[in-house]
């Protein structure tokens, strides 16, 4: 059995047992496309980075999911799984043959077996314990329009809107020329805006 095969019969089952697509605020991306891969000399691009699935619950992308073949170790795409979480600061991770299960933290580093994905709220739980009243609120609104697709302005709105759920003074947001400073900025006061109109 490949691997697409594999998440046909066996994962797609699991996520959608697990509430994955079936919990309201739930989704499961499938084929993600992380970045479009590095320009080459002569202007040709890379390979593109692409995730199997990405889990999102409350509009919020937590979880990253590597998938294998049936035939190979569940722990086959760990390296991949790790590379995609880390370059999108998602703190679970999963590698998966569709037998079993190997999870991984990347805040704590704890890794191992388990039997079932966790539900959204399971995972929003361990990867949200600090929620507050404001980072909830935030979390309700969805990205306006195509802004802020890009994974690093994602990253950079989220980590904004927390440190105001946090009640920091200062927040000071430094990215590159032509990262989309602009788009990240409107979503920023998008997200307030509808927060605090409510």
């Amino acid at each position: 059995m490949n691997e697409s095969e594999t998440r046909a019969e066996y994962i797609d089952p699991k996520l959608k047992a697990s509430g994955w697509g079936e919990v309201e605020g739930s989704k499961v991306l499938r084929e993600f496309r992380i970045t479009d891969g590095k320009i080459q000399a002569g202007g040709m691009r890379g390979k593109p980075e692409i995730a199997d699935y990405i889990l999102v619950y409350k509009n919020r992308k937590i979880g990253v999911v590597e998938a294998k073949a049936e035939n190979l170790e569940a722990t086959e795409g760990v390296a991949q799984a790790k590379a995609y979480a880390g370059k999108m600061q998602i703190e679970y991770t999963y590698s998966t043959n569709g037998k079993e299960i190997y999870e991984i933290s990347m805040k704590s580093g704890k890794e191992g077996i388990i039997s079932d994905f966790p539900t959204p709220q399971e995972l929003w739980n361990k990867t949200f314990s600090d929620q507050n009243e404001w980072k909830e609120k935030f979390s309700n609104v969805p990205n306006e329009g195509e802004y802020g697709k890009r994974y690093y302005q994602e990253i950079a709105i989220n980590n904004t809107l927390n440190a105001v759920a946090e009640e920091k003074k200062r927040i000071l947001l430094a990215m590159a020329t032509g990262t989309g400073k602009t788009a990240v900025a409107f979503q920023i006061a998008w997200k307030l805006f509808q927060t605090l109109s409510k």
